[in-house]
């Protein structure tokens, strides 16, 4: 058999990253702790929510003890109409950042057109990403005349779903209490002195072990409900957005966490799976720091909306029954490793046959959480821009990105051993993310040779 010829683009120095000097530390950080699917029933229809469209992020662990900026309030994204267009391009794009404005201020905003200018980098400032995402993932129509009305319904549908699903079952008593019951025998109650005693139908009861009792359902909820709480105050800790004892952080922990209850409530066959809060961390983090006050006071139903959109086309991943189906994980790992193979075959022979390093060591984390774990916090911003813009659909973008991860230190992978690699896979170095993504889309096409 002829062994493939790996594309001469791929033996540019440009692909490749330099081996660490023999001080550099990168290689001996702590992996951080994988995350473990957990036993779930059987999927369900995922929630009476908006149907699946796209999204999704990528790569590099970079640890920081910073926030990323937050959008400074360069632009109203919602009185585009205001900003100077004559502004000078700069070398990072102004061009595109310009038709992405005058695109924003239609009447009738051409997606197609959103998709395309927003693959290539979102603005951080202005709220510009917090509009773009919402118009990428479905959840604000093209027409800007119904944004107001659409909002308007999909907050309230979310407000219900907090009133019905985050309600304490003794509120539901007392509730229940206070509404009037038609006893024919409460007067002569009344008259004699005697107190009437209150009628909780079987349901109501704390101790009731029906499968329909809001009670047993509050106690089986309980222990999903504390590993949401653990999970969320771990939330990216190097950030004051999500950590520490300010009220802001804790408003927005507690955010996370309703979201959150929420979703594994309304999708029995999911629940909530270790891991979720970090993709549902970027999301509110963009909504959240939105400029325009009304946007920004609505960022958790938002939120809510965007992450059941995100998770449509991923839901399979967290479902440990389906883990060896066509649509589970490992099977989405395989395609990663054929991607590979595909591209750059010496690399792929030298990782999982001759070190066999199992993908599944280093890609579960990568595709499960979206590569939100791989880089720092701004960079996997950047990362998700692309992902969510792809018309393809973020998952196969996903794979792109993942494989474009390995051929850029293919030299370093190369050259080392199982150990060498698996630390080094699973503490991806630092790395310029519009290279990243360069190098991602052009896997697009077949390799030659």
């Amino acid at each position: 058999m002829v062994k493939k010829k790996v594309p001469d683009w791929l033996n540019s120095s440009l692909w490749s990253t330099a081996p660490p000097p023999p001080d550099d530390d990168r290689l001996h950080r702590s992996a951080p702790k994988p995350i473990a699917t957990t036993t779930v029933d059987p999927p369900l229809p995922v929630a009476p929510l908006p149907p699946p469209p796209p999204p999704v992020p990528a790569p590099v662990v970079v640890s920081t003890k910073e926030d990323p900026p937050t959008p400074q309030l360069i632009v109203d994204i919602h009185s585009f109409s205001n900003r100077n267009r004559n502004s000078s391009d700069d070398e990072n794009g102004g061009s595109d950042q310009t038709q992405l404005l005058t695109e924003l201020t239609k009447k009738v905003i051409n997606i197609r057109e959103v998709r395309r200018i927003a693959s290539q980098g979102i603005p951080d400032g202005g709220g510009v990403r917090s509009t773009v995402w919402k118009l990428l993932l479905g959840y604000l129509p093209p027409d800007r005349s119904l944004w107001s009305s659409e909002l308007a319904k999909k907050r309230s549908q979310y407000k219900h779903f907090k009133e019905e699903l985050l309600m304490n079952p003794s509120e539901i008593t007392r509730r229940f209490e206070k509404s009037p019951v038609c006893d024919p025998d409460e007067s002569k109650s009344e008259s004699s002195g005697v107190l009437s005693r209150s009628e909780i139908p079987q349901g109501e009861h704390p101790l009731s072990l029906g499968k329909s009792s809001v009670w047993n359902q509050f106690f089986q909820d309980t222990e999903i409900i504390e590993q949401i709480d653990r999970d969320v105050k771990r939330t990216h800790p190097d950030l004051h957005f999500f950590s520490g004892d300010s009220p802001f952080a804790k408003s927005n922990q507690e955010a996370l966490r309703n979201i959150l209850i929420v979703f594994a409530k309304l999708n029995p066959g999911i629940r909530y799976v270790q891991g979720m809060n970090e993709i549902l961390a970027p999301l509110f983090y963009v909504f959240r720091n939105d400029p325009d006050e009304d946007y920004a006071v609505s960022a958790e139903a938002d939120t809510f909306f965007c992450f059941v959109e995100i998770l449509s086309g991923f839901r399979d991943h967290f479902c440990q029954q389906l883990d060896n189906s066509v649509v589970g994980i490992r099977s989405t790992i395989s395609k990663l490793s054929q991607l590979l193979k595909e591209h750059d075959e010496e690399l792929w022979r030298h990782l999982e046959v001759t070190t066999k390093v199992n993908p599944q060591f280093y890609a579960f984390r990568w595709i499960t959480l979206l590569l939100t774990q791989e880089f720092n916090f701004a960079d996997s911003l950047h990362i998700w821009d692309t992902l969510l813009s792809d018309p393809e659909g973020p998952q196969e973008t996903l794979l792109r990105v993942c494989c474009a991860m390995l051929i850029l230190i293919r030299r370093r992978l190369l050259a080392g051993d199982f150990t060498s690699i698996l630390k080094l896979l699973q503490n991806y170095p630092p790395t310029n993310i519009s290279h990243l993504l360069y190098v991602a889309n052009k896997l697009r096409t077949p390799s030659s040779g």
